[in-house]
């Protein structure tokens, strides 16, 4: 039988890439997204338009319409990123920085809890977040509202880790490494292609015995 995936922010960058590589692997990829894009679009994938992770009617509307279908791999990609140093805490700070919670902290965690129904013993949950969540491994300050949004994912999905286990759900809490991207300006040292790879090997490693480790897309295990 054929596997179904379900992943969240697919339009570009490592969602597109991850999209591309799984249905190759012969995956069912169901591709969420706010807005499609050409890219998207020229791929044997099924897309469903107009999903915000942050809100809780969109959520519901993209059950209903999977009402009955099992997701056996949901991978929670969507985010967004703004850098803000402790110079620019001003009042527009604050609203960017909790816009990255709604979308980087509570997104991953009210996107698992809507489609816990299409879930089976067996199911696999990868949540994207980044090393910039790990407050041990932070050796270079800033970026406080992206910090803050990761670190506070990371607790999320160790959580979503303990109280799905007894369901036979694992979870996998995964850096995808710094990826040349959109949301980068096109830094980093690894390009989508080579992220996403890593990410679907660790999801492929990903069972009951290692649910709720943080990972490096290389295979690292990192701090919290």
């Amino acid at each position: 039988m054929t596997e179904t995936v379900l992943i969240t922010g697919t339009n570009r960058g490592i969602g597109l890439e991850l999209c591309t590589q799984l249905a190759a692997k012969g995956m069912h990829v169901i591709a969420t997204c706010r807005n499609s894009s050409p890219a998207l679009k020229a791929l044997n994938v099924e897309i469903i338009e107009g999903v915000d992770t942050s809100d809780l009617d969109s959520l519901n509307a993209l059950a209903e319409k999977l009402a009955g279908r099992t997701i056996d791999w949901l991978i929670n990609n969507a985010g967004i990123a703004n850098g803000i140093s402790m110079d620019e805490l001003d009042k527009d700070a604050i609203a960017s920085s909790v816009r990255m919670f709604e979308v980087n902290s509570l997104g991953p965690l009210l996107t698992t809890q809507s489609l816990l129904k299409n879930f089976r013993e067996g199911s696999k949950v990868g949540i994207i977040t980044s090393r910039m969540g790990s407050v041990a491994d932070n050796d270079s300050g800033g970026s406080y509202g992206y910090r803050m949004s990761k670190a506070a994912v990371n607790a999320a999905g160790k959580s979503l880790s303990i109280d799905l286990k007894p369901y036979g759900v694992a979870v996998g809490i995964l850096h995808p490494g710094w990826v040349r991207t959109d949301m980068t300006g096109h830094n980093g040292l690894i390009d989508p292609d080579e992220s996403a790879a890593g990410l679907i090997a660790r999801m492929e490693e990903l069972s009951l015995d290692n649910t709720g480790s943080f990972w490096h897309t290389n295979g690292d295990l990192l701090p919290w």
